[in-house]
């Protein structure tokens, strides 16, 4: 008789935009956790220095709708117009399928998407800005956006904090020392109990 493959758990980060979680997933992919980070796919133009297959799966929004059609994705969302990210279902099994742990950055919607579908195998941590004022500070200092598109992102992260109780655990980050020891230790507890 074939021995089983123990599938791998899922962590699931999600924020609003300025919010931290990239920081802190940079910071636990750090900790020698055994698990592989999720690469997202996306329909949005690369940004200077970030690579193909590290940092996202890009693709025109034709493609993105293509595979939408064929039922490629996990999840997925158009968060503006023509502008799409989502999780490919290959990517996570071929991660979960070698037993290992994946770990996912992806937006408050596709976080909640991921969760249904897995249910306790998957952990969902949402990370909360210690407030909408330090969220657009946080948004300005980065001076990647325009005035329009800065009002767009902090109406979304407004909407996104609703959403804030469906997740599994909420982290704080209003110090990133902290917030990344406690996201560790969610994360411990949880791949320690099977």
């Amino acid at each position: 008789m074939e021995k089983e493959t123990k599938k791998g758990k899922l962590i699931i980060f999600s924020a609003p935009s300025g919010a931290g979680k990239t920081t802190i997933v940079k910071q636990v992919l750090k900790s020698g956790f055994p698990f592989e980070f999720s690469v997202s796919a996306t329909s949005r133009a690369p940004r200077k220095g970030e690579t193909e297959g590290r940092d996202y799966y890009f693709l025109s929004p034709e493609d993105f709708r293509k595979k939408i059609d064929e039922g490629a994705f996990l999840e997925w969302e158009e968060v503006y117009p023509n502008q799409y990210y989502g999780t490919l279902s290959s990517e996570v099994e071929r991660i979960t399928d070698k037993g290992n742990n994946v770990l996912f950055d992806v937006d408050v919607v596709g976080g909640l998407n991921i969760k249904k579908k897995f249910g306790d195998s998957a952990l969902a941590l949402f990370i909360m800005p210690p407030s909408l004022e330090e969220l657009e500070k946080r948004l300005r200092n980065r001076n990647t956006e325009n005035n329009e598109s800065l009002e767009k992102r902090l109406a979304k992260a407004e909407k996104e904090l609703s959403f804030a109780p469906q997740f599994d655990k909420v982290v704080v980050n209003d110090n990133l020392e902290k917030a990344v020891a406690e996201t560790i230790e969610l994360i411990e507890n949880f791949l320690e109990n099977e």
